[in-house]
């Protein structure tokens, strides 16, 4: 009997733990796809590809010329167009489908968030009166902030953004996490944030800024995650890998 081909969508940690488990197992062959937008990605432990597949049709078209037995999504709980074009292209292809998906952050004690749908719905949230504020979104969506250049932003991502903001208060600083507490709550103090911007990703990455924030009574614009909600989806890399051995057993396949 062949190998089961598993195409994984990647780009978080939890994507490459997941590939270097499969990568153990004799019975799986697993192709792990990077989006690109990372500069130097790290070095993963199956082959990989880069780049996009020209929408849920390239995607479709893609599983069914390779022979893949399984498509799994654990991309970043943002990359909303991906997951989207995932959920579609397998339901064309009748391949078997589920997410990756890291749980979100539980506001606690002590927490003054405001949360928001969209980064757009975060500019406007930071109202009209001037604020120091800390954007921890990702280069990506920073652009939006151009429409209120009243605020002074602290601007942290992996790679530069590109081009800078057309805004006259900026201060860029790269950096790849994880992101202590400790270290959090000094910058947070050095550059005498008021608010922060933040996308609910999950995870204890990037968690130090929403606990330094909590310690420090600063307020945060959480951005709240929008996933299709009728995709089967695991939270754990140890659920993923049983989900897998639940999928490809003849004798668990009718359970």
């Amino acid at each position: 009997m062949g190998k089961h081909r598993i195409l994984i969508l990647g780009g978080t940690a939890e994507a490459r733990q997941l590939a270097a488990a499969l990568a153990l197992r004799p019975d799986c062959e697993s192709l792990l796809s990077l989006a690109g937008r990372t500069a130097e990605p790290m070095a993963q432990p199956v082959p990989t590809r880069s780049g996009g597949f020209g929408g849920s049709g390239g995607l479709a078209d893609f599983l069914k010329v390779e022979n893949f037995d399984l498509l799994i999504d654990a991309t970043h709980p943002f990359a909303a167009r991906i997951s989207h074009n995932a959920t579609i292209a397998a339901q064309q292809t009748a391949i078997p489908f589920f997410a990756l998906r890291r749980s979100a952050w539980k506001q606690e004690p002590g927490d003054h968030w405001t949360r928001v749908r969209s980064v757009t719905d975060a500019v406007e949230a930071l109202g009209t009166t001037p604020k120091r504020v800390f954007l921890a979104i990702g280069r990506q969506e920073a652009f939006h902030f151009e429409s209120a250049p009243q605020h002074s932003y602290l601007i942290r991502s992996v790679d530069p953004v590109t081009p800078r903001l057309d805004i006259p208060h900026a201060q860029y600083m790269l950096a790849t996490g994880p992101f202590e507490e400790t270290a959090e709550r000094a910058l947070l103090i050095e550059n005498r944030i008021e608010v922060i911007v933040a996308k609910n990703s999950g995870g204890t990455a990037t968690y130090g800024k929403v606990a330094a924030a909590r310690a420090l009574g600063i307020a945060v614009i959480m951005v709240e995650r929008q996933q299709p909600a009728d995709v089967r989806t695991v939270e754990t890399v140890k659920d993923a890998l049983g989900l897998v051995d639940h999928l490809f057993s003849p004798m668990k396949r009718g359970v």
